[in-house]
Formats: C-alpha cells, sequence, structure tokens
C-alpha cells in the first residue's frame, strides 16, 4: 500500500470524476451520481437532485488540473482549495473505513466536500513525493486519467479497454513485421 486507504479511495474517486468527462460524459443525471456514490463512500449531506450533479460536473476541470500538477503546482492548488472553505476537522470512522481524516463540516455541499478531500488525499501525494502516479492515459487516443497504486509503477492506462486496445495494435503490428 502506497497512500492509506482512505487516500486511495479519494484519489479512485477524483479520477472517476475527472474522467467522467471523457466522451460519453457519464455524469449527467442524478442516476448518474447514484452510480458514483455507491462506488465511493462519500458520506453527510447529499442532495440527489440536478443543482448537485452540476456543482461535481463544474469540479472537474479544478480536479484535474490539480490532479495533474506538478508538485509544486499541486501544493498550490492544495492550499487555493482549502483556504476556499471553512475547514471542521475531525476523525471519523464509518461503514468499513477505519479512523480517517474528515476535514469540513458533513452538512456542506458534496462538491466542496469532495473538492477537500481531494485536496487533503493531494497532500499525501506531495508529501511522499508521488505525483507521478496520476497522469494522462498513455492510449494517445484517449485524454482520461490513469491512477497508478501498483507497487512497480506498471499501470500506464486508465482502463482495461485502453490497455487492451493498445496490446491488440501493438501484437498487429508485430505480426505485420513478421
Amino acid at each position: 500500500m502506497i497512500f492509506t486507504d482512505d487516500t486511495e479511495e479519494t484519489l479512485r474517486a477524483a479520477v472517476w470524476l475527472v474522467n467522467s468527462a471523457e466522451d460519453p460524459d457519464s455524469l449527467l443525471t442524478p442516476a448518474d451520481e447514484a452510480a458514483f456514490l455507491s462506488g465511493y463512500g462519500y458520506t453527510g449531506r447529499i442532495d440527489r437532485d440536478q443543482a448537485e450533479v452540476d456543482a461535481l460536473r463544474k469540479l472537474r476541470p479544478q480536479l484535474r488540473t490539480m490532479l495533474l500538477a506538478s508538485r509544486d503546482e499541486m501544493a498550490i492548488a492544495v492550499n487555493e482549495a482549502l483556504a476556499g472553505v471553512s475547514l471542521a476537522l475531525r476523525l471519523a470512522r464509518h461503514d468499513a473505513m477505519d479512523w480517517h481524516l474528515h476535514a469540513v463540516a458533513d452538512d456542506r455541499p458534496l462538491a466542496e466536500r469532495v473538492l477537500v478531500e481531494t485536496a487533503m488525499a493531494l497532500i499525501d501525494v506531495i508529501r511522499a513525493e508521488e505525483g507521478s502516479r496520476i497522469s494522462v492515459c498513455a492510449d494517445d487516443t484517449c485524454e482520461a486519467l490513469a491512477l497508478d497504486l501498483s507497487r512497480n509503477r506498471s499501470k500506464r492506462y486508465c482502463s482495461t479497454a485502453c490497455a487492451n486496445r493498445n496490446a491488440v495494435a501493438a501484437y498487429r503490428a508485430r505480426r505485420a513485421e513478421a
């Protein structure tokens, strides 16, 4: 494990949100938001309405910029994200998650909590100098983010589909040369 469970989960959620903007957009309705929430353990206030979906959609470019920033730029973006909210730090334990840090009150809007939790996770990324674990997918036709939490730093693609497409293309290129 490179990071704590809550940091890894938050990074996965942030990458999912950013990648939901890829064609086709997979975050358009409250039902899409429900699918996101079923995969990621956000607690607290969840309105489940179109305004909340729109706020999450609006957050995606900021998350993308933060996740792909150089270490120093990432620190600046984290500081800016944290400066814009009232922090209410506390330890929490819920669902299957052991003790971890919540940085804002549970009654704050979901998009604000996602932003702050992502900023908190990126603090761990910055301190561990592990920003290279977040990159753009190695598939030339894809702009989605790839999150590499593997021990050997081998993940280059955002999804199995991109990895398979590139493996098949490489195989076909080798066969054509033979």
